[in-house]
């Protein structure tokens, strides 16, 4: 179903049909019939991102039954040959009509163009490909990085270097950045669409695990942080074949001129902070992308100038905020594990369910099949359990409603005493929560043995020196609070007794 808005907001977007199916892993066809169901349906993009994933699939695509039929395999071969024929504009389509002519019960045209594709993945066939202004954005990590320094201890860590490539004019954008985490991974897309003043159709990157969490050419899963980033930026993420470099050639080549111009004249060089390295590799960066081709007057820079920067897409006006995806489950206790290894409440129906949790700077926000289920404030101090009281049962949300305040006017309800003792047990522990049970046991034994029994153990308690649920509850089993209280006898004052000898004594004797 995410696919269904995808294809939507990718069409609302302007991209075409044939690049929304490479995008969202799906034939033509299939990008053909959701357009239409959801143009007889009325619904198009934002309006389908408010509805559920079973709401969405009930509406636009009920579950097909299709039968399994042996079919008959096109002379590929030939097709080949037709299709790379320079004399006629032969195109796939057109192939697989003539083909269907013939043989009613073939394949259809997703099927052809994908069994068409594995043959060709399986002939040694190399081929140019040229792109249209704006069309593409390769990305990948170096095989190479650079070292930074530490100061203090001499230490050193590895830097990854990230590289862009238009696929027109070939302007390279390169930086080093922290590792390959997806912090990293989406910042470095952030500075590269601010370095072109722009934004490709398409963004190509390599199965990076930061990146895509399923490898699939066919039906990649991409990460959901990568997929909000696309959203906001306004292109379409378009991954390679695993193991395919031929995929990425344009980027291939643009990062083996980062490692031969940027980075090699750089190696002697040691660097102490990752802002001291980028700075040097934008130096470099500038060199090349105005250095003219070989063979050509045309540089980088003259070619995007040229045909690409006003091919590209604007800028948004609001920055990207980042935003980590995962998936949760709710536990017993109706909470979540978010980040830092704080839990974070969801109502209580939803336990044992799976979820989706993101969270960014701020928010921590669950979702449930795409809808948001709870929202909270990102928590950074000591609280581990972040809790909504309207995610709580019934039962549970009275017993949260207890205060220090509530439970010593309850206690003053038996006797002066009751309430003196739990105002003393309160106090005496490290956070009044850890005496709320102690309170509630203290209402039990006043309906067991009655107010003026409990009133009168507490004030036995208190003159004793004790504060705890356990001294009053035995006190009231051995019927001590029935014995009175004795007072102590009053001792004489020891500076008057007469076998005390005072200072006057021992100066008389010096």
């Amino acid at each position: 179903m995410r696919k269904i808005a995808e294809a939507l907001r990718l069409k609302a977007a302007g991209v075409g049909n044939r690049e929304i199916a490479a995008s969202i892993g799906a034939g033509k066809t299939t990008v053909y019939e959701i357009l239409a169901r959801a143009e007889a349906a009325g619904i198009g993009w934002p309006t389908v991102d408010d509805l559920d994933e079973g709401s969405l699939e009930a509406i636009l695509y009920p579950p097909p039954t299709t039968e399994l039929k042996s079919r008959p395999v096109p002379n590929w071969r030939q097709v080949h040959r037709e299709l790379k024929s320079k004399r006629h504009h032969v195109t796939l389509r057109l192939l697989w009509l003539e083909w269907k002519e013939s043989h009613p019960d073939g394949w259809g045209y997703t099927q052809f163009c994908w069994h068409y594709s594995k043959w060709l993945s399986g002939q040694d066939v190399v081929m140019r490909l040229s792109y249209k202004a704006g069309e593409r954005m390769f990305v990948d990590f170096s095989g190479d990085t650079m070292e930074i320094f530490d100061q203090a201890t001499g230490e050193s860590k590895k830097a990854e270097i990230f590289v862009t490539v238009l696929g027109c004019s070939g302007l390279l954008y390169v930086e080093a950045t922290r590792g390959q985490d997806l912090r990293s991974w989406l910042s470095a897309h952030e500075h590269a669409y601010s370095y072109y003043g722009g934004v490709a159709e398409m963004t190509v990157p390599d199965n990076l695990k930061s990146g895509i969490t399923k490898a699939c050419f066919y039906d990649p899963e991409i990460n959901p942080s990568y997929a909000e980033l696309a959203t906001h930026y306004g292109t379409a993420v378009l991954p390679t074949r695993v193991a395919k470099p031929r995929d990425k050639a344009a980027v291939e080549a643009g990062v083996l001129v980062a490692e031969r111009w940027v980075l090699a004249p750089l190696r002697n060089r040691r660097f102490f902070h990752l802002s001291e390295l980028n700075e040097a590799i934008a130096i470099r960066l500038a060199e090349v992308n105005a250095r003219p081709f070989r063979g050509e007057p045309a540089s980088r820079w003259d070619l995007f100038k040229e045909l690409e920067r006003e091919a590209l897409r604007p800028l948004p006006q609001t920055p990207y905020e980042f935003s980590e995806w995962r998936k949760v489950t709710a536990n017993i206790d109706y909470h979540v594990e978010g980040p830092d290894r704080r839990y974070y409440s969801v109502p209580y129906r939803l336990v044992h369910q799976r979820l989706d949790l993101r969270a960014t700077a701020t928010t921590v926000e669950i979702l449930k099949g795409g809808k948001r289920v709870a929202s909270h404030r990102r928590e950074y101090g000591r609280r581990r359990y972040v809790t909504d009281p309207e995610h709580m049962p019934a039962s549970h949300r009275a017993h949260a409603e207890w205060t220090p305040s509530r439970l010593i006017q309850w206690a003053g309800t038996i006797s002066v005493e009751t309430a003196t003792f739990a105002e003393k047990m309160l106090e005496s522990r490290p956070h009044p929560e850890h005496a709320y049970r102690a309170c509630l046991g203290l209402m039990s034994l006043a309906r067991r043995y009655g107010n003026d029994r409990v009133g009168a153990a507490c004030g036995r308690a208190l003159a004793s020196g004790t504060t705890s649920y356990s001294s009053v509850k035995s006190i009231l089993s051995e019927g001590l609070d029935r014995i009175p209280l004795v007072e102590p006898e009053e001792l004489p004052d020891p500076q008057t007794h007469e076998n005390l000898r005072g200072a006057d004594y021992y100066t008389e004797e010096a």
